[in-house]
């Protein structure tokens, strides 16, 4: 990380002025050498007011007359500020939990969705997070959501539903170009829901209900067909033996004894049916 930020810093540093030591002046210098005056002078007392601690998890971006040091951000630990010229501003290294607040998107194929998302960041450059943006965070905040809404606008509702991943995948890739600038690095993007209209809830659950009992139909159909098939099979085997059909009789009867039922069927030839009714 040191070695980025020093890069970082340098190419920062040369847009303004060649150097920061050259590009204090003459008034620069009398003021340094005043400020190491005081300290001297209050010593012990002035050492309260010059030592500065940050933690591990922090880095501290020093600022002397108005320009960066070099050097790069300092910390962990202990470090040395000079009283009224320098001044420094703490920076958090570790993720950042950003939830993006609903956004209400008009998708692809014309439907309104709110969706809403969940940004894991964190500050890879203390240094250039605070020399090259005003408020990284804030700025990070605002990006996210602008980035969620331009990708939900090219995607259709079942992409949305079915697909989270390449969208959370692209908006990663998107927010982490745009950010690197700004000392940021997004590390995980996730698509927390997608909540649709009351109206279009009901269209949906009405077609999936649709569609599930027609599939019921058909299955019920192959059922039948399939029954058929097998009773002709069963008639066409039982008609090639006499004995067939009266064993099929007793099993019937043996079915109906163990219900304890009283009811006794007799089935009768239909040849003997035919010479009675004629």
């Amino acid at each position: 990380m040191k070695n980025s930020e020093m890069d970082d810093l340098m190419d920062f540093q040369g847009k303004g002025a060649d150097d920061t030591d050259e590009g204090i002046g003459m008034c620069g210098w009398i003021l340094t050498a005043i400020s190491w005056l005081i300290v001297i002078v209050t010593l012990p007392f002035s050492l309260c007011v010059c030592f500065k601690v940050v933690q591990e998890y922090e880095r501290a971006v020093i600022f002397r007359l108005g320009r960066l040091l070099q050097g790069g951000s300092k910390g962990p630990g202990i470090f040395f500020v000079l009283p009224c010229i320098e001044s420094y501003q703490k920076v958090d290294l570790r993720t950042i939990t950003l939830g993006v607040p609903p956004q209400e998107v008009l998708t692809k194929d014309s439907v309104t969705v709110s969706v809403d998302a969940v940004v894991y960041y964190r500050v890879s450059n203390a240094t250039v997070s605070v020399a090259n943006v005003e408020n990284a965070h804030h700025s990070t905040r605002l990006l996210a959501q602008t980035s969620l809404r331009n990708i939900l606008g090219t995607k259709n509702l079942h992409e949305i539903l079915s697909d989270r991943e390449s969208i959370s995948l692209a908006m990663q890739t998107i927010l982490d170009e745009a950010t690197a600038a700004w000392g940021i690095k997004v590390e995980r993007v996730e698509i927390k829901d997608a909540r649709l209209p009351e109206q279009l809830q009901r269209a949906m659950a009405a077609e999936a209900e649709a569609a599930r009992e027609a599939r019921a139909k058909v299955i019920a159909a192959e059922g039948e067909k399939k029954a058929s098939g097998a009773l002709r099979d069963a008639s066409e085997i039982i008609s090639e033996s006499s004995s067939a059909l009266q064993l099929r009789y007793l099993q019937t009867l043996n079915s109906i004894s163990a219900e304890k039922n009283s009811t006794i069927i007799f089935p009768l030839p239909m040849d003997l049916v035919k010479n009675m009714v004629e």
